[in-house]
């Protein structure tokens, strides 16, 4: 369970390789690099959208194919080729007036460090490196890509009494 108020969280930010796809990435014929999905994770992610939640992607990634999935669920804040993802955090913040103490980020990697010291519920995957699980407050019992998203987001919702409260929860 995660040591922390859910009821307070207004946002869920996520980053992408290896938290909402596996950390090990094919390569296309053409080099490029191909990302995994959890159905799982989709599956919460456009409920916790329809709930009320901000939910939002900071990643350094690239690729569209991205983009395109994840507007399929509902999100609106998909932040790609994010250098240095606390610059984009703090805009995402001021663009929905959230506090700190109001988000959770789920980061697994040296990249994800400094918005995970800033937001107050940091989380990550089972397999985040040492440095992100010595930041955070709930380590998942999940890898990542393989529904680690699902586990957080349930977690609040459950908290916040939207999981599977009405109609909205059978449906995509």
């Amino acid at each position: 369970m995660i040591n922390y108020d859910l009821q307070k969280i207004r946002a869920i930010v996520f980053d992408l390789d290896g938290v909402l796809s596996a950390e090990t990435i094919a390569l296309g014929i053409d080099g490029t690099p191909l990302r995994t999905v959890n159905i799982k994770d989709g599956y919460a992610i456009q409920l916790a959208i329809k709930m009320g939640l901000r939910v939002a992607i900071i990643s350094g990634c690239k690729i569209e194919a991205v983009r395109k999935r994840y507007e399929g669920l509902g999100m609106q804040d998909i932040y790609l080729g994010a250098a240095v993802k606390v610059t984009v955090y703090k805009e995402f913040c001021d663009k929905y007036g959230l506090s700190d103490d109001e988000v959770m980020f789920m980061g697994d990697d040296i990249p994800d460090l400094e918005v995970m010291r800033l937001v107050g519920c940091p989380v990550c995957p089972f397999d985040a490196c040492p440095e992100v699980k010595e930041a955070s407050i709930y380590i998942s019992n999940l890898q990542g890509g393989y529904g680690c998203g699902r586990d957080v987001i349930e977690q609040t919702l459950r908290a916040q009494g939207k999981w599977l409260q009405d109609e909205r929860a059978f449906g995509w």
